[in-house]
């Protein structure tokens, strides 16, 4: 044989997957993970490498011949874990968490075991079932109305995130107008949300071909603790129905990015009830502390809308990606979204009797997702994550009163849930608005250039204002308290250079 072929693996040597082989590498993978959780406070929290820096570091073609194991970890101590932010670091308290937890890693351990393509319900029946179980699980923990659950006559589906929850929602909403009247077309149609409402929304809106002049965002304010009103809502439709315009959509968020803030779902469902929109609540933070019926009345007036999604990846500790999406009537879903290719064709799903969550979102195949949340609920109970949020939000009230005992210190808007909103502030306030904004600028790049905490900020009502949002799984009251430290050492350092 030729130089070439006797450098070629014998095929019969090759074997992608060797129970064996498998059982050892994944004991040393388990072994790397647990040293990472246990040691991740030695990382810095927000990454310090340079943009390009793995490019220099990686050849730039695959290797041609197999590397052992035990190289390519060692390559992720030395390459990756430099490069990451760390997310799951108990220091970390920047946008919202993304929560994890021992049951949903073994859950997913057996997804990707599984390695279940469930597009139908003949392609995994336990995959199917289970997600409808799982689903009614959660939705009798917010206590949700029958008419969102399988139980009565609707039914929940997990996507990959609110965005898509946001988008096939859309698209149902949009078909059931246009199919209306020849009259009505994609133009015509407008949407509404508040101007906190998350930046996905608009996204979505123009990938149903929702014109950006369109899609309108309300303003909020301060006064109404940035919370959409029922009365500008109103007349924003009666406006837009005066211009010929057809109202499609409406979004109200529990638990907006940028404060928390809480639109009032009661009052605003009368609105579009009285104008049939679609109505869609994007609970993707604040929607797990409904679980907590101290939190429950946040989600009064739900019975009233179409469709509700949350994201148990952000404080259910199931790892991303996972959004929790309930709509009234399934079938507006089905219409919009099915597909009914020959060779998925089978009799159990031509009988109606079964549920093909193909349909109920974008794409075709589907991981089994549900395992993770069915672990999650199995292993801990509804009172251990009960508890669970109630440390967070807990924890974040700490934060709250040690920035209210600083008088150099103000919080901008009231606190909700685990995140809190606050900002450095000049003696007496001189000098205005704009010094205000350079003066929080600087103390969170010196903050978070530290390596040790990650905060992010936020504009609201044009101010300035930063974040602290509690949440990540390892976090103690100990890390709280250590960020505290930091910020007010930060502003030592930017009074006495001043």
């Amino acid at each position: 044989m030729g130089s070439l072929d006797s450098n070629l693996t014998e095929p019969s040597q090759f074997k992608p997957l060797d129970p064996q082989e498998f059982r050892k590498q994944a004991h040393q993978m388990v072994d790397f993970i647990a040293d990472y959780y246990q040691n991740i406070e030695t990382y810095p929290v927000l990454t310090q490498v340079r943009p390009g820096y793995l490019h220099t570091r990686l050849p730039e073609t695959a290797p041609y011949r197999p590397e052992s194991f035990d190289t390519i970890l060692s390559d992720v101590e030395k390459l990756i874990v430099p490069g990451m932010t760390h997310w799951l670091s108990p220091n970390f308290f920047a946008f919202f968490p993304a929560t994890v937890s021992s049951a949903a890693f073994l859950g997913e351990m057996l997804c990707t075991c599984f390695n279940s393509v469930g597009f139908n319900w003949l392609a995994s029946p336990a995959s199917t079932e289970l997600e409808m179980i799982v689903m009614d699980w959660l939705g009798h923990m917010l206590n949700l109305p029958k008419s969102f659950m399988f139980s009565g006559s609707g039914g929940g589906v997990i996507q990959n995130t609110s965005s898509e929850a946001i988008l096939v929602t859309l698209c149902a909403a949009r078909d059931i107008v246009l199919s209306k009247t020849e009259a009505n077309h994609l133009s015509n149609l407008v949407v509404y949300g508040s101007d906190q409402t998350h930046s996905t929304f608009q996204k979505a809106c123009k990938l149903v071909g929702i014109h950006p002049s369109n899609i309108r965002l309300l303003p909020t304010s301060l006064d109404t603790g940035f919370s959409l009103s029922p009365v500008t809502l109103r007349t924003a439709i009666e406006a837009d129905m005066l211009s010929g315009l057809v109202p499609l959509y409406l979004c109200v968020t529990v638990g907006t990015t940028s404060t928390t803030a809480i639109d009032p779902i009661e009052p605003l469902a009368e609105v579009a009830n009285d104008y049939g929109l679609w109505m869609h609540v994007d609970a993707a933070y604040g929607g797990s502390a409904c679980i907590c019926p101290e939190f429950r009345d946040y989600l009064n007036g739900v019975e009233r809308v179409d469709s509700l999604s949350l994201s148990p990846h952000k404080w259910l500790l199931s790892y991303m990606d996972c959004c929790c999406l309930w709509v009234k009537n399934p079938s507006l879903l089905i219409k919009a979204l099915s597909t009914n290719p020959e060779y998925l064709k089978n009799k159990e799903s031509e009988s109606n009797s079964v549920v093909d969550f193909k349909d109920w979102q974008v794409g075709t195949g589907r991981r089994f997702k549900s395992l993770r949340l069915w672990m999650i609920l199995r292993s801990y109970g509804i009172s251990n994550l009960q508890s669970h949020i109630r440390s967070d939000i807990q924890m974040a009230k700490v934060f709250e009163g040690f920035v209210r005992s600083d008088s150099r210190f103000e919080i901008v808007v009231p606190r909700r849930f685990a995140l809190v909103c606050f900002r450095l502030v000049w003696p007496n306030k001189l000098d205005g608005l704009g010094n205000s904004e350079i003066l929080n600028r600087k103390l969170l790049e010196w903050v978070n250039s530290t390596g040790r905490i990650y905060m992010t900020h936020t504009k609201v009502g044009g101010e300035y204002i930063l974040r602290f949002a509690v949440g990540a799984t390892l976090t103690e009251e100990r890390h709280v308290v250590a960020a505290w430290m930091l910020i007010k050492d930060g502003a030592d350092v930017l009074f006495k250079s001043a």
